[in-house]
């Protein structure tokens, strides 16, 4: 369990207080922002409100608690959008389930082809390379309880590490895997596929980056 700190702003009850921004400091933030390979959150503004919206998901409202810091209402989760010494916005760092996801900003351009390439490979369900061989690799490490986090994100590094002493013992049970079935590419990018234990069936959906390491991965039992 994540520490948790009052953020700025914050009510006696813990939860954040809204304020108000000028629309000029509001549009700094507008534009395209790359959380992964495939996943990409549009900030858009309609009058005094701003929108996110991740790939694959709909618009969310997002609300000021001052002038760098936002947090959500549908969900538990924050944004603090980051700056340079000139005040240029650069990116920004989404606060959810205890992770803080770091986002570079990108152009237009860029995002449209991130997004492009992304349908494409919806449409035609084809895997991203080394996805099966980069599974293989995750899934052998936490049954052993010696992951190569070397071969992992940060923030899925992260992630294991908490998570390794309820993982590892759980796949353990399951026994050796026996064989992998691709099932397609889920709508934001994610690789899933159905992996078949000697004593039952996982289902994984895993990210793999340009450079290779795995980006994101979430299992459940089967099928």
């Amino acid at each position: 369990v994540a520490a948790q700190v009052s953020p700025p702003n914050a009510s006696p009850s813990g939860n954040p207080q809204e304020i108000t921004l000028a629309a000029a400091v509001l549009d700094r933030y507008v534009g395209e922002y790359q959380l992964s390979p495939t996943l990409v959150m549009s900030v858009t503004r309609k009058d005094q409100q701003l929108s996110t919206q991740l790939t694959g998901q709909p618009a969310v409202e997002i609300y000021p608690q001052s002038e760098t810091s936002f947090f959500l209402k549908v969900v538990k989760a924050s944004i603090d959008f980051v700056s340079d010494a000139q005040g240029l916005v650069t990116g920004l760092v989404l606060h959810q389930n205890g992770a803080d996801i770091s986002a570079q900003r990108i152009d237009a351009a860029t995002a449209q082809q991130i997004k492009t390439d992304l349908a494409a490979r919806v449409q035609t369900q084809t895997p991203a390379p080394g996805s099966e061989a980069a599974l293989r690799k995750l899934i052998a490490g936490v049954t052993s309880g010696n992951p190569d986090y070397a071969a992992l994100s940060p923030v899925l590094a992260d992630a294991v590490r908490k998570q390794l002493p309820t993982m590892q013992p759980w796949l353990h049970g399951l026994g050796p895997v026996q064989s992998l079935e691709f099932r397609g590419v889920a709508a934001q990018g994610a690789d899933v596929y159905a992996v078949h234990h000697e004593k039952g069936i996982t289902v994984w959906h895993i990210a793999v980056g340009a450079d290779g390491k795995v980006a994101g991965a979430v299992v459940q039992p089967g099928p």
